[in-house]
């Protein structure tokens, strides 16, 4: 689903007009950033989480000319699908 058909169906649903389901879910997400950012998960219900993760430094090879590299240490955002998630689906 494209995000229109999502907004167009959640607006069917709940009754709300297109303008308000996209503010809520504008609001959703700039909270679920800066709570990651804060504290480093943010719990979707009936979804999952996202997490901070930091990866360590490592070693990676360049694929046109096979020469080693070093990546840098870094800090990125996971999504963990919550079990309920997972059951629905399979």
């Amino acid at each position: 689903m494209t995000k229109s058909q999502i907004l167009a169906a959640l607006a069917e649903k709940t009754n709300l007009t297109k303008k308000d389901v996209t503010s809520v879910l504008d609001a959703m997400a700039e909270l679920g950033y800066s709570e990651v950012k804060k504290s480093g998960e943010y719990l979707v219900p009936g979804f999952g989480k996202m997490v901070k993760v930091k990866r360590k430094a490592r070693k990676g090879r360049n694929p046109m000319t096979g020469e080693e590299i070093k990546i840098p240490a870094k800090t990125v955002v996971k999504f963990r699908l919550s079990k309920a998630a997972k059951d629905s689906v399979a």
